[in-house]
């Protein structure tokens, strides 16, 4: 059966643009080459398999994350409609059961029979198809190479950490309790495990002497601010951790203390609460040296590790040099690129970038103009920023308030002024959705 378009990448992005297209009567080619060929982040075959965090931050409609997700709500997204059904406690955060996440997603898209999912690696950029590379920060070097070729770019990097997960019958649960910052969300959303200033003092000590993983020779440490390796962040200072990561403001235990000196969070991994992510604890510490430093923690001094934390590089694109807002690469109107790779960060980032390269493939297939979201949305201002960004600093960045236009009269007050980006962008998010008409309601 001849294909409309080919899709290459079955992560959050890809799986959303397939979605997308195929709800619109086109059929689609879906490459994903695991398990044929996994990567230094996968674990499973299932399509749009979290590799990171269980959590695509913040749900609350006061934040930019919690904005974005409703965009996508709105527009129809299938990930956003899988992560809502797969949610799991976590406070404000839309946290998820990542096994059930990743099988429902990939349940829908097997089961939808306008998209064929072929298990291979594509090796080679297609020519005579319109396409969408949705291969995100672990392309393969094959592919990387095409794209350089093809760009005529070097590509950029930087270094991603993932959190270890803890086995939650091995957690002392005398030395931890239930509880979510400042009362946010349900009492048992988040387990604490606190430190006194004493046991924080050995923790640090230990983590900054820890041995890590070296890199490799042709490789430079370039790490991504927000996802700092925890052992990073401890060697900026002596309490840094305890004002990051670890700060235990707002956690009061169920017998009203709040004197601790510092607390690890950790968050369920699924809905049982069978294991547990350590919150903001990406490490690039060797196998050995994470159970010793790790152990320190007295909650976790018996601890089991399901996964420990680990660090990769991710690719990505010089995009405002090489792509438009509609997600289209510039010399080439016919490869569309969504996902990590083309500089958003953060999975709800990755999926809008999946959705809007899913609609523009099909506006260019029916011979319609491309769509570029309004500007003071919150999708508008993420494809802004990597279509219009200073090309040669560019770096990946999440969806924020920064991103979006100031509004155009003075407000007091960041809450009021936040409230009303907010209520400007849903507004304008429903003129668009009404003013393109049926094409976005599918």
């Amino acid at each position: 059966m001849a294909h409309d378009l080919v899709i290459i990448g079955g992560g959050l992005a890809g799986s959303e643009a397939a979605w997308q297209v195929a709800s619109r009567g086109l059929r689609v080619l879906l490459y994903e080459m695991r398990p044929v060929r996994s990567t230094p982040a996968h674990q499973t075959a299932w399509l749009a398999e979290l590799v990171c965090s269980n959590s695509l931050k913040s749900a609350a409609l006061d934040t930019a994350p919690g904005l974005l997700k409703e965009e996508l709500r709105r527009l129809g997204s299938l990930v956003l409609g899988m992560a809502d059904a797969s949610r799991i406690p976590a406070g404000s955060a839309l946290a998820v059961d990542r096994e059930r996440f990743a099988r429902s997603i990939s349940e829908a898209i097997l089961s939808q029979p306008r998209i064929t999912v072929v298990r291979e690696e594509v090796r080679a950029i297609p020519h005579d198809v319109p396409t969408i590379i949705a291969t995100g920060p672990l392309t393969s070097e094959a592919l990387a190479e095409q794209i350089r070729q093809s760009t005529g770019e070097s590509d950029l990097y930087f270094h991603d950490a993932i959190s270890p997960i803890v086995d939650a019958q091995t957690i002392d649960s005398r030395k931890a309790f239930f509880a979510s910052r400042h009362e946010e969300g349900d009492v048992g959303d988040y387990l604490n495990c606190p430190l006194t200033k004493e046991e924080y003092q050995r923790f640090h000590e230990a983590l900054t002497q820890a041995a890590v993983v070296p890199f490799h020779t042709f490789e430079e440490p370039r790490y991504f601010e927000a996802c700092l390796p925890i052992e990073e962040i401890a060697r900026r200072g002596f309490e840094a951790l305890a004002y990051g990561p670890m700060r235990p403001v707002g956690l009061v235990d169920h017998d009203g203390r709040r004197d601790f000196y510092a607390a690890v969070q950790l968050r369920r991994e699924d809905q049982m609460g069978s294991a547990f992510n350590m919150v903001g604890f990406q490490t690039k510490m060797t196998y050995p040296e994470q159970k010793r430093v790790f152990r320190l923690i007295p909650a976790l001094e018996q601890a089991e590790f399901l996964r420990f934390g680990s660090l990769h590089r991710n690719t990505y694109m010089n995009s405002p040099k090489l792509l438009r807002d509609t997600l289209q690469l510039r010399s080439r109107n016919a490869l569309f690129f969504a996902g990590q790779i083309t500089g958003v960060e953060g999975y709800t980032e990755s999926v809008a970038t999946g959705l809007l390269a899913g609609l523009n493939a099909v506006r260019l297939i029916q011979g319609a103009d491309p769509l570029v979201p309004p500007p003071n949305t919150a999708l508008g201002a993420l494809v802004r920023y990597i279509a219009y960004a200073t090309a040669p600093s560019f770096q990946p960045m999440n969806i924020n308030f920064g991103l979006l236009p100031e509004l155009p009269h003075r407000v007091r007050g960041k809450a009021e002024r936040r409230r009303q980006m907010v209520q400007r962008a849903l507004t304008a998010a429903d003129r668009w959705r009404a003013e393109v008409g049926p094409f976005l309601g599918g």
